[in-house]
């Protein structure tokens, strides 16, 4: 499996499954990486009502996970937390993959194959 959630994680991601107004039996989360953020790569997160035809399908306790093939590879091993706390609550992301992680935990590098950063705002 390339990413893994937290029973915390699975529980916060079921909520925002449910509240969402369509009921489709394929809806899910995608997990990804794009190119940006203050380290080079940023980790995204959506709600979405199908796979597209060529995603990694996988599935924790109720969650079903699609992830590209092309984000596969930075998130092998991923393990997706959620925090709750008086100054900042949300998803954290711990990645055996990054060299380097901003202080804002959205972002980090892999190595030499990280793109530009851009600078947090």
């Amino acid at each position: 499996m390339t990413v893994t959630l937290t029973e915390k994680a699975e529980f916060r991601l079921r909520a925002f499954l449910q509240g969402s107004a369509d009921a489709s039996p394929d809806k899910g989360i995608r997990v990804g990486v794009n190119d940006g953020g203050c380290n080079g790569y940023q980790y995204t997160i959506d709600i979405v009502n199908t796979p597209r035809p060529d995603d990694i399908v996988d599935q924790q306790g109720r969650v079903r996970i699609y992830i590209d093939p092309q984000s596969a590879p930075l998130l092998q091993g991923v393990v997706i937390d959620f925090m709750e706390g008086l100054m900042e609550s949300g998803f954290k992301f711990s990645n055996p993959n990054a060299t380097d992680t901003c202080g804002c935990g959205k972002s980090f590098q892999a190595g030499d194959c990280t793109p530009a950063a851009v600078p947090c705002s």
